[in-house]
């Protein structure tokens, strides 16, 4: 890559961060900070007390680092985050999980489909690629799906990926106090509270990555849905059982096609464009 081709690249990120909330991640955190540099300089790790010596893994790299005195969960990482990146003015954040499961190389179709639609929160979609997820956490997942999209009014593709591209609108939203979710609630109350505010999810197919050397995910599939969906519960009865949203909600989410290989048939609920296919506007 020559200088000016580097700088066009540079500025493609301006005004955009990579945030990465890790905990205990130390075995794949230097290498995912490395690919990330690789696609913007401006990469934002959150260290949420870790105790395995995760930010020490970050030495020497060109990253912010900041780091919780003790465990808060990822909901208190991405509000950690977003108020950094706010207070550096930036336009939007895009949040990938540190334990390696989200590739670096898809958040530049991310950053396009965001500046392409600024209002929309892009989310990085797994649920297409059904070969490479597990099982237990594809229906899991598509259940949540099924009650996240009733409350938010409109089909959303992966409601649980936490690879997302969020406008300062939303990261505003976020720390308001319209959203108030913990832990994993945050990031379903986050596209609800945000498409009330007519700021609807898009997604972008991205595949499955699952590293054999990740330590054992923090989602607990049965206990962590269940608190999700009883948080949903309260919004819809807020809502007065939003029939509207519930009908809106029932056809097929838009995924717009990511890198060669990464879209496959798409699951039920799913519409994947093809190339050159108009985008929602």
């Amino acid at each position: 890559m020559n200088a000016d081709t580097g700088n066009e690249a540079n500025s493609n990120w301006n005004g955009v961060w990579i945030a990465i909330p890790a905990y205990q991640e130390a075995v794949t955190i230097r290498g995912l900070a490395l690919e990330a540099l690789a696609q913007s300089p401006n990469v934002l790790v959150v260290d949420d007390g870790s105790t395995d010596g995760t930010s020490a893994q970050l030495d020497g790299l060109p990253v912010v680092v900041l780091r919780h005195p003790e465990n808060r969960g990822k909901e208190a990482s991405l509000r950690t985050a977003f108020d950094h990146a706010l207070a550096l003015q930036a336009h939007c954040v895009i949040a990938m999980d540190g334990d390696g499961q989200h590739d670096p190389a898809d958040a530049p179709l991310l950053l396009a489909a965001w500046r392409r639609h600024p209002r929309r929160i892009v989310i990085g979609s797994r649920l297409h690629d059904r070969s490479q997820f597990p099982p237990a956490r594809w229906r899991a997942n598509r259940f949540a799906c099924f009650w996240i999209s009733w409350a938010a009014g409109h089909p959303i593709a992966d409601s649980q990926s936490g690879f997302r591209a969020y406008p300062a609108a939303v990261m505003r939203l976020a720390l308001g106090p319209g959203v108030r979710g913990n832990r994993f609630t945050f990031e379903s109350e986050i596209l609800i509270e945000a498409a009330r505010h007519d700021h609807p999810t898009l997604a972008v197919a991205i595949p499955g990555r699952y590293p054999k050397n990740a330590r054992r995910s923090h989602f607990r599939p049965v206990r962590d849905i269940a608190k999700i969906v009883l948080m949903v519960g309260v919004r819809l009865l807020r809502y007065r059982l939003a029939p509207l949203g519930l009908w809106r909600s029932l056809g097929p989410a838009t995924v717009l096609p990511g890198r060669a290989g990464a879209t496959t048939a798409p699951a039920a609920g799913a519409c994947v464009l093809e190339a050159g296919e108009p985008t929602p506007q």
